[in-house]
């Protein structure tokens, strides 16, 4: 009887070994679809790589026509080339005939440079002689920006 109880010892333990292993393998199964999920992160990653190469092709092409943009003739805008006759003070500076305002910036700049008129320190401002005090309205000193709005106010 005792080799019987020994015996029937021995199968209980091996009924509960392959128990055990079974549910091993089942929390392995389990697992196995966690592996898969990351499996698929460095695939997108792939992705966002390809999205940020298609970007930067695009940036190559508009350089290019850029480049064919420059080998073409540009027209002027025609609101600047219609010719516009100048006030009295402003034709003592650029003239009585009527010219358009791209001209008359022109003249005008030639005339400061001719009496050297634009400041020594700070060259963004001209200072104004007899004839550019009328057409700066009074002022000594202005700006090369507030010159152009002051001369578009002589011009009709």
């Amino acid at each position: 009887m005792a080799t019987a109880k020994k015996a029937a010892a021995k199968k209980k333990p091996a009924a509960k070994k392959p128990a055990a292993k079974k549910a091993v393998k089942k929390t392995v199964a389990k697992k196995a679809p966690a592996k898969k999920v990351a499996a698929k992160k460095p695939a997108a990653k792939k992705v966002v790589a390809k999205k940020v190469v298609a970007k930067k092709a695009p940036a190559k092409k508009a350089v290019a026509k850029k480049a064919a943009k420059k080998t073409t003739a540009r027209k002027p805008n025609a609101a600047f080339m219609k010719p516009m006759t100048p006030s009295a003070a402003l034709a003592a500076v650029v003239g009585a005939n009527p010219l358009p305002r791209t001209d008359v910036t022109k003249k005008v700049w030639d005339y400061i440079k001719k009496h050297k008129l634009q400041d020594a320190v700070n060259r963004r401002n001209i200072n104004a002689d007899d004839k550019l005090k009328a057409v700066f309205n009074g002022k000594k000193t202005v700006s090369m920006f507030e010159m152009t709005k002051l001369i578009s106010g002589h011009l009709k």
